[in-house]
C-alpha cells in the first residue's frame, strides 16, 4: 500500500521560503498521511545496547550497520504495527530533499528523503496504518530520538562516529561531503584559506560545524543556526559572507538564489543514514531490508526526479556495507 502525500501547506522551493524559515518551532508536528491514529508515540526500542567506544582512526561509519531482515516480529518494529502508527523526523523546508512547495495546489510535503520516508512506512505498517511527520531542526536530531518523539530520523543526515555513539543508523542511502556556497561574485573559492576572515555560516550540531571548529582557515565561525536554511536567509541579508553545509544540500539551495553558486569541490565524503534509538536492531535492521529494495529501482527514481538537476544525471545509491 503507497502512502498518499501529505496535504500540507507553506513556503515551497523557492528564495521566500528562506524567510519563513526563521519562525520554525523546534518541533512541528506535520499531519497525518494514512488514516487513524491519536495520541502520543511510544518510544522506539526496549533496550538500550553499550556505546560504541571505537579509536577514530578504526571508525567507519558507512559500515557500522546491521545485515537486514524482512521480519516484523522483533520487538520495536512490533511495537509501531501494534499502536498502527510509525512517527517520522523530516525537514520541511529543504529544497528537493524535504519541503512544501506553495506552487502545487495541496502544498505536500515531498522531495528525496520524503520518497524513502514513504517506502518506509508503506513496508512497516500494517494496512491502514498511520505515517506522521515531524519537522525536526538539524540541532534536535538526536535528542529527539532519544527522547522518544519520533521513531526514526530522515533527513540528510550524516552517519558520523560521534553520532553512532548516541543512535544508530541504517546502511547510506546517500554520499555527499561538506563544501561551501556564496554569493557568485565572492572571491570566495572553496573550503580553503580564501575564508579567512569572512563570516561563515554552519547549522549546530551538523558535520559543517564540526569540520569549521577543526579548520576554520581564519573565519568568523560564530555564526550558527538550528536550521540550515536560516545560513541561506543570512546570506541572503548580508549578515554572512559564506554558508558551509553538505554538497547535496547545498547544491539545493543554490538552486532557490541564482545569486549564489557553490564554490569549490566538496572538502570530504560522508554518507546520509536513517537515524534510530539505540537498541532498537530490530528496526534498523528492517529498514535496512527496506534499502535493498529501494536501490534496485525506486532510489533512482527518486532521485531523477529531486536531484538529478541540480547534481547531475547519472547519480547511483553507495553500496550497503555491514559491520557483522
Amino acid at each position: 500500500m503507497r502512502a498518499r502525500r501529505v496535504s500540507l501547506r507553506g513556503w515551497g522551493g523557492v528564495a521566500a521560503m528562506a524567510v519563513a524559515c526563521v519562525l520554525t518551532a523546534l518541533f512541528v508536528l506535520l499531519p497525518v498521511t494514512r488514516g487513524g491514529g491519536s495520541g502520543a508515540p511510544a518510544l522506539g526500542g526496549t533496550g538500550v545496547a553499550d556505546v560504541i567506544r571505537t579509536k577514530a582512526a578504526d571508525c567507519k561509519p558507512e559500515a557500522s550497520s546491521l545485515r537486514p531482515s524482512t521480519s516484523n516480529a522483533g520487538p520495536t518494529v512490533s511495537e509501531i504495527r501494534e499502536r498502527g502508527r510509525l512517527v517520522i523526523g523530516v525537514d520541511q523546508n529543504s529544497y528537493r530533499w524535504g519541503y512544501r512547495d506553495p506552487n502545487k495546489e495541496s502544498g505536500s510535503l515531498e522531495g528525496f528523503d520524503i520518497d524513502l520516508a514513504r517506502a518506509i512506512a508503506d513496508a512497516i505498517l500494517p494496512e491502514g496504518g498511520t505515517v506522521q511527520y515531524r519537522a525536526i531542526p538539524t540541532n534536535q536530531r538526536i535528542p529527539a530520538l532519544k527522547d522518544g518523539h519520533v521513531d526514526m530520523i530522515v533527513r540528510t543526515m550524516t552517519i558520523t562516529c560521534e553520532r553512532l555513539k548516541e543512535v544508530d543508523f541504517s546502511t547510506a542511502y546517500f554520499k555527499t561531503g561538506v563544501q561551501v556556497f556564496a554569493p557568485r561574485t565572492s572571491p570566495i573559492t572553496g573550503f580553503n584559506g580564501t575564508l579567512a576572515g569572512k563570516r561563515v555560516c554552519s547549522a549546530t550540531g551538523s558535520t559543517a560545524e564540526t569540520e569549521l571548529k577543526k579548520r576554520s582557515f581564519g573565519a568568523d565561525i560564530s555564526v550558527t543556526v538550528p536550521n540550515q536554511l536560516d545560513c541561506l536567509v543570512r546570506l541572503q541579508l548580508g549578515e554572512v559572507d559564506a554558508v558551509v553545509t553538505d554538497s547535496a544540500l547545498a547544491a539545493g539551495q543554490a538552486a532557490q538564489d541564482p545569486t549564489v553558486e557553490l564554490k569549490g569541490k566538496p572538502y570530504n565524503t560522508e554518507y546520509y543514514g536513517v537515524a534510530m534509538k539505540k537498541g532498537a536492531d530490530d528496526l534498523v535492521r528492517r529498514v535496512n531490508q527496506v534499502l535493498v529494495d529501494y536501490r534496485r529501482g525506486d532510489w533512482q527514481e527518486s532521485y531523477d526526479d529531486w536531484l538529478a538537476e541540480d547534481l547531475g544525471k547519472g547519480g547511483k545509491p553507495p553500496e550497503p556495507q555491514y559491520r557483522d
